[in-house]
Formats: C-alpha cells, sequence, structure tokens
C-alpha cells in the first residue's frame, strides 16, 4: 500500500479530512506506517497554513521514528527532532532519523530564541509538568516564530491511549485492568508515563502569557465548524479530544 501524501487528504477544516484521520486510527496497530505517515502529512500541511516551513528551523518535541521528519523536511524545513527514549526513534523498524537528539521537553537542551518553528504533537500528557514544557518551547522559539502544541487531554474519549475508555473509572485502575486482560503493563502507564492533562489547565496558562500571541486554540481534528467546543467548559474537557494551540513569540523589544 502507497505510502500516503497531502494529496491524499481532504482540505484543512473539513468534515472529510476528520472522517479520514478518524478512519486511519484503525489502522493504528496493523498498518503503522500508513497510519503515522497520513498523520504526519496532514500535521505538516496544517502547520505550513501558519507560517512557511521552507527554509525554516524546526523543532519537533517528541519527534519518534522518522514519519514527522519526512514529512516536514518534504515542505522543506530544516528538521531537528527530539524524544525522551532511543526506543521510540526506532520504532517500527525504522532507522533513528539523522539531525535528532535525546532529551527531555521540559528541559530543552537548545538555547533560547535559536527555532523558527517549535512543533509538539501528543506528548505534553506524558509529562508530569505540562506548564514547564510549554514554557519551554516558547523559550528555544525566536521572536517572530511559531509554537504549535498539541496534546490529549485527560477526559477525552481517547484520553487513557490504550486503556481507554476504562480511565474514566481512575487512572491507575485502567493500567491494572489492562495488565490484567493483557498479561503485560500499558505503554502508557497512568502517573509514570501518563498524566491527567486538562484543556482548562492550558488554558489558563495561556493566559498568563505575554511573550506569545495565540493565532488559534481549536480541537484539532475536529471540523472547523466545531472549534466552538473549546469555550465550553465541561464539555470542552470531553468532545476537544485534542486541543491545539498555535502561538506566535511577541518581538523581545514590544512595547
Amino acid at each position: 500500500m502507497p505510502v500516503p501524501t497531502t494529496d491524499d487528504l481532504p482540505p484543512l477544516g473539513s468534515l472529510a479530512r476528520s472522517r479520514v484521520l478518524l478512519k486511519a486510527f484503525g489502522y493504528e496497530q496493523t498498518d503503522p506506517a500508513r497510519f503515522y505517515s497520513l498523520l504526519a502529512a496532514d500535521s505538516a500541511r496544517q502547520v505550513a497554513h501558519y507560517t512557511p516551513l521552507a527554509g525554516r528551523t524546526l523543532l519537533d518535541v517528541g519527534g519518534g521514528p522518522g514519519y514527522f521528519a519526512d514529512a516536514f523536511r518534504t515542505l522543506g524545513a530544516q528538521y531537528i527532532g527530539l524524544d525522551a527514549d532511543v526506543g521510540e526513534l526506532s520504532l517500527h523498524g525504522r532507522e533513528v532519523a539523522r539531525d535528532t537528539v535525546l532529551g527531555s521537553g521540559m528541559a530543552l537542551p537548545f538555547r533560547d530564541g535559536c527555532i523558527d518553528v517549535c512543533y509538539s504533537s501528543n506528548v505534553l500528557e506524558h509529562v508530569p509538568d505540562p506548564e514547564r514544557m510549554a514554557d519551554e518551547l516558547v523559550r528555544v522559539t525566536r521572536p517572530g516564530g511559531l509554537v504549535f502544541l498539541s496534546y490529549n487531554n485527560w477526559l477525552a474519549p481517547n484520553g487513557g491511549h490504550e486503556t481507554a475508555p476504562w480511565h474514566y473509572l481512575g487512572g491507575y485502575r485502567a493500567a491494572d485492568r489492562y495488565a490484567r486482560k493483557n498479561g503485560r503493563r500499558p505503554k502508557n502507564e497512568y502517573g509514570t508515563s501518563l498524566f491527567r492533562t486538562s484543556v482548562a489547565q492550558m488554558l489558563r496558562w495561556l493566559d498568563r502569557q505575554d511573550g506569545v500571541e495565540a493565532l488559534d486554540v481549536l480541537p484539532r481534528y475536529h471540523p472547523s465548524w466545531a472549534r466552538w467546543i473549546v469555550k465550553v467548559p465541561g464539555a470542552r474537557e470531553i468532545g476537544t479530544w485534542n486541543l491545539l494551540l498555535v502561538l506566535r513569540r511577541r518581538s523581545l523589544n514590544r512595547v
């Protein structure tokens, strides 16, 4: 089966795109190369909707085994990947992508303001201090640069990852149930590699930021007409699924 490209995807913000991506989750386990290539292609064009990528330095925090590297480089970005786990960099038999480093999203090994585009997808829920990680993404982004940050919130139907929907009865209970059923602990273990992150928490973090301008705050995979859900307390915790913050770093000499 051919590797998907952006030509295989319906327009951004369309219901057809949401349907294609939802269907794609069905073959995440059976055909991960096709799934992650499709998701990476969609992600790269979504970032390119906000800023040109050709010639820009892009840091992918939690980049994994190279699918996203391929997609961003196809659009001309100078890609740098970072992951905390060397095993994640070689999943599905792929070679570790070049220009990839090991490190923590909560203490990025880069100087202030050196990155044009700082990208992180579905990593924030895996760190114990998501606000600190968000601060780090902003710190390393140059003035005028872009921060593209998305994550699965805990109370979404997929918030427990492979333990969903049992996470609604408690993260530890869901993990124990998964272990009993499968004979092994989940990869995304609550309290160790998966944490309770809410939409409200990161919106409060955003409200406190003087150094960034919010270009978009929306449910990442929903059609454009469904973005209203982010504005409804309570309902947004279930209905958002994946919150996307698109931020522009303000100029350092802003008055």
